[in-house]
């Protein structure tokens, strides 16, 4: 009886300590695909996925690398915090015309496993993008400019309408302040 427990407390414990971390046990992405949209050739268009560490300890992106060369990447490099966010930004070069489909890999410290991430999108003719533009245009009292700036620790945005201005700021990835300025 005693060898049985011995023998099932080994397993049980071998079993635990080869256990393979996957990137999903440490990591959540905002979204696994991110749809350029529309593009204008030969322009460069960037789509950003927010990573969030759901572990309890440190994660660090080791690397996102594009699976082309039409592909650009940055991300995180400093150790993300528990329940903290940082960020993979691609950017697409858009020089070929139609229907895209990219892919980036992202390893990320002490997890074997890889993570892909896909950008989607068109790429127009510059023409053709500029009457899609023109068709798709909102009328002027509803244009929205929005400025994000990041560094590192707070994320500030501003949203501007004909109407208003509305600014958020964002500490450690929780909203914090929201003001909301009329035009007079």
């Amino acid at each position: 009886m005693k060898k049985l427990l011995f023998s099932l407390m080994a397993f049980t414990f071998a079993t635990s300590l080869f256990a393979q971390k996957k990137a999903d046990d440490v990591a959540k992405l905002s979204t696994d695909t991110y749809d350029l949209g529309k593009m204008k050739q030969n322009v460069g268009t960037a789509g950003t996925f927010i990573v969030t560490n759901i572990s309890k300890e440190p994660l660090i992106i080791e690397a996102a690398n594009p699976t082309c060369g039409c592909t650009i990447s940055d991300y995180t490099k400093t150790p993300i915090a528990p329940g903290e966010t940082g960020y993979i930004k691609a950017t697409y070069n858009a020089s070929s015309l139609g229907t895209i489909h990219k892919t980036l890999t992202v390893k990320f410290a002490g997890v074997d496993e890889i993570k892909q991430i896909n950008l989607t999108g068109e790429v127009l003719e510059p023409a053709a993008y500029d009457t899609w533009v023109s068709s798709n245009k909102k009328p002027a009292e509803d244009k929205t400019t929005v400025k994000i700036k990041d560094d590192g620790s707070k994320m500030k945005a501003i949203t501007k309408t004909d109407a208003a201005t509305t600014k958020v700021k964002a500490k450690k990835g929780k909203k914090v302040v929201e003001k909301t300025t009329a035009k007079s």
